[in-house]
Parts: structure tokens; sequence; C-alpha cells
């Protein structure tokens, strides 16, 4: 009969196992030769309306919205939202050539009440799709096509490939940001591609059929309102799809507070989606057998990479200790196979998609990284973070 603190820690493992072998199944996935992309549509474009939510961007956002201006089929429009701005940031869009709509509102603060207060306003004249791009992101040729045509032949979310540059500048730290982010949004979504499966939302580089995105309420000041928007959309049967041939960027934040301040954002966000919809994603997915909907449940409950690095660096600590304790070797193998496949999946990944992005030599932060996290997700459970703050760039 196997002691109540061994089956303790192999519970606690086999729980660590669940994301660690899906992370590794997309990472093997995303190695792998691609499918043959679905051929392209002779009919014309759809046509797009691209909503720009912007807050206190006038030093940046004529050039974003020169450069959509500049990929927009006939018949389409990008609309600006100037949202809670105290600059000029509706004059610039407006001179540079978009439409605009000013919001204020400082009792309802957060980007998807900007993106709901968009789609609202495109219901006088409602074009087939709608392309959420951020005020900071430069969107390189013939994506906002691309995301359209593929979103209307699937019926179906579609996200770019959406990549967070480091400054030439940064520290350590920012490059093993922008690996971890190009892990989440490159190589851990494409290796689903190559499986069929769905892929979450990233914020930025999204279109969804106006059909489908005017029927949800995207007013809310959630901190990850990308993630809760594609848990929505795939209870509604309809999950996002990755389009890596369209590609949009911008830059992480400079400074170490403004590094900070999104990282919070994101990581409690995230948590947060993930007590809040596992429950009924899980149970449709069982519930209809869907082994896409299910597959989303799994890539959405991948905790940040950091806390499962720290959750797999704790377990097999105390593996180790009851190890020496009573000689139980069952919990300190099954912690160090899953220690190792998680450890080989990182290295995998950074091998084919960030070898340009940090040094083996910078690498070696990885592990006070990861210690540098540990004061965030405490005060997730102890007072976490809740209001929408706009990152300091």
């Amino acid at each position: 009969m196997i002691a109540i603190p061994t089956f303790v820690i192999l519970l606690l493992a086999i729980a660590m196992a669940i994301p660690v072998l899906f992370l590794a199944l997309q990472i093997v996935s995303a190695l792998l030769p691609a499918r043959a992309s679905p051929p392209a549509l002779s009919s014309p474009c759809p046509r797009i309306a691209v909503v720009m939510p912007a807050r206190n961007e006038e030093a940046i956002i004529p050039r974003t919205v020169a450069a959509v201006i500049g990929q927009l089929p006939p018949g389409s429009r990008l609309l600006v939202v100037a949202d809670n701005c105290t600059d000029s940031t509706a004059e610039a869009a407006l001179h540079a050539g978009a439409e605009v709509t000013v919001r204020q509102d400082l009792q309802r603060v957060g980007k998807g009440y900007a993106l709901d207060h968009g789609v609202r306003i495109l219901g006088a004249d409602p074009p087939q799709v709608v392309i959420f791009v951020d005020a900071d992101c430069e969107v390189a040729s013939g994506s906002l096509e691309i995301l359209a045509t593929r979103c209307v032949s699937t019926g179906r979310p579609v996200q770019a490939r959406y990549a967070m540059l480091a400054p030439s500048s940064a520290t350590p730290v920012g490059k093993l940001s922008q690996l971890a982010w190009t892990i989440k949004t490159l190589a851990r979504p494409l290796g689903s591609a190559h499986l069929g499966w769905p892929c979450q939302l990233m914020g930025s580089g999204m279109a969804l059929p106006y059909a489908t995105i005017s029927q949800l309420d995207l007013a809310t000041g959630h901190l990850a309102e990308d993630q809760k928007l594609g848990a929505d959309l795939a209870l509604l049967g309809k999950p996002p799809l990755f389009c890596p041939e369209a590609r949009i960027s911008s830059q992480l934040p400079q400074g170490e507070s403004g590094l900070r301040q999104q990282h919070i954002r994101w990581e409690h966000g995230h948590l947060m989606i993930i007590g809040e919809f596992f429950p009924p994603l899980i149970r449709n997915a069982i519930a209809k057998g869907s082994l896409q909907l299910l597959a989303f449940t799994l890539d959405l409950c991948i905790p940040p990479l950091s806390l499962l690095a720290l959750s797999l660096a704790l377990t097999e600590t105390i593996a180790l200790s009851w190890f020496i304790l009573t000689g139980s070797v069952t919990p300190i193998v099954v912690s160090s196979i899953l220690l190792a496949g998680f450890a080989a999946s990182m290295a995998a990944a950074w091998w084919r998609f960030g070898r340009d992005v940090i040094s083996p030599r910078e690498l070696l932060a990885a592990p006070a990284y990861c210690l540098f996290k540990i004061p965030s997700f405490i005060r997730f459970y102890v007072h976490r973070q809740v209001d929408w703050v706009r990152t300091e760039r």
C-alpha cells in the first residue's frame, strides 16, 4: 500500500504531467513540416474594418495608421478608438487618414471596453470581417488580406503571428521575455496548427467575422481580454485558428518597471482565465466529444512558463526530500522525468525559434528570471491585480 505522503507527491506530479505533456506535444509538432495551406480564394478580398484601440499614442499612431491604410482593400475602413486619452491621439489619427471615435469613461477602463465601443460603431455599416490591431503594432504587407480571406473561407476567428521584440539594448531578462512570448505565440500555436487544432487569441492581429463578434459582449476590464474572447468563442463552437502567414509585431517595454507591469497583467489575467473557464470548457469538450475543444482547453490551461518551471522544481524538491527520508523511489523518478521533459521541450523550442533572440550564455539567467517571478505569483493569491492598467512603454 502506498503511503499517503507518497500518494500526494505522485498526485502533484500527475497534475504537472498534463500541461508538460501537452506542451511537449505542441513543441514537437511545431518542428514537423507544416500541412499544406488552404488554396487561395479567387473571389475578391472581403470587406474589412480594422478597429484600433489607442490610449495616449499620439507619437506613434500616425505611422501605424498610414501603414494600415496602405494595405486596406477597396471598400474597407480603419476605425481608431481614442480611449480615455489625455493627449492628441484622436487628432493625430484623424490627420493621418483614419476614422476616429472618442471614448471617455473613467469608470469603465480596459481594452475590452474600447474594442466593444468600436464594434458597436461599425453596426451602422457592418463589414464582413473585423480585425483588431493595437496602435503600437506594425502590420506586415499583405497580412490584413490574408487574415480576412482565411476568416471568411473558414467562418472562424483567425489569429496572426504576433511577435513582440525586445529592444536592441535589452538585458537577458528582456530577451528571456521575448523568448517566452515567442514560445507562447509562435511555437505552441504552430504545433497546434500542424495537428489541426485551434489556438488562443493574442490581443492584436485578431480577425473575426462581424456576424460572430457582434453577438459577444466585449465590454470588460479583464486583464486578459484576448484570452477571455478566445474562450468565449470556443464555447460558441468557433475556437480561433492560427495563421502564421500573416504577421504583426510590436516592442516589449524598454524599462524594467514597464516590463514587470506588463508581466503582472498577463500572468494574473491568464491565471484568472484558467480558473474561470476551465470548468465550462472541459464540460463542453466532454459533452460534445470534441477533440478541438479539448485541445483548446488544455492549451489555455498551460500556466505561464515561469510558474510551470517553478512548480516542477518545487515538486522535484519535495520528491527528493521524501526519497532521502524514506527511500521511496517512484515520486522522484516521475518528477525527474517531467522536469527533464519540460527542459528538453524548452531547449528544442529555443533551438528552433529562439537562437536569434537569446544566446546560450544568456539563457543561464533563466533560473533567476523564474525566481524573480515568485513575488508576482504570491501576490496573485494574496492581493491579485484586478484593474486593467495600460503598460508604460
